[in-house]
């Protein structure tokens, strides 16, 4: 990603008011997830998944390219008075963080080298937890545009070194054509 993304992306959060509820997704899952143990979000922006997962009990690490992003993080741990771990990372050009990590979770970004990453950092019996539109939410939207977008049906092709939990794909309760995956590292 080149700075000017980067700078993008810190415009973009300095514009963004108010505070952001934990992805319906995320929560729908919460009876699947570690109690305890090591996360990691990646693209986390300001947080809001990383704090919850930090309030359940997991040690979580949130990566994202904007600093102004991280700063909200940082915020927003400090108000729900849980630890959160934050690294500016570009995911394109830096290689994630050290695992094993119990849980990664991945939502509202797309890089496609990024699934051979995941099984790495990953530990034996540990989720992957993965949502992103697909085209097919063109129909209804114009954001995000066709590039950041999976094809219909790709997203479980994607996958290296995992075993499918589960997999949905189609429009989601909040109005977006979603797939959406939850998969495991084969336990060793």
């Amino acid at each position: 990603m080149s700075e000017e993304d980067r700078q993008r992306w810190n415009t973009r959060y300095r514009e963004q008011q108010g505070t952001r509820e934990p992805s319906v997704f995320l929560r729908s899952l919460a009876d699947q997830l570690p109690g305890r143990g090591r996360a990691l979000e990646v693209a986390g922006g300001a947080g809001h998944d990383a704090v919850w997962l930090a309030s359940r009990g997991l040690d979580v690490t949130l990566t994202d390219v904007s600093d102004v992003a991280l700063e909200r993080a940082a915020e927003n741990a400090r108000a729900a008075g849980v630890p959160l771990r934050l690294q500016r990372l570009d995911v394109e050009t830096e290689p994630l963080p050290p695992g094993p990590f119990d849980l990664v979770l991945c939502q509202n970004f797309l890089w496609r080298p990024l699934f051979a990453e995941v099984s790495k950092v990953l530990a034996p019996g540990g989720l992957f937890i993965f949502a992103q539109p697909t085209r097919s939410n063109l129909q209804r939207h114009v954001h995000p545009s066709a590039r950041f977008l999976l094809e219909d049906g790709e997203l479980p092709g994607l996958l290296q070194g995992l075993e499918i939990v589960s997999y949905t794909e189609g429009w989601t309760g909040e109005g977006r054509h979603e797939a959406r995956l939850v998969a495991r590292r084969a336990g060793e």
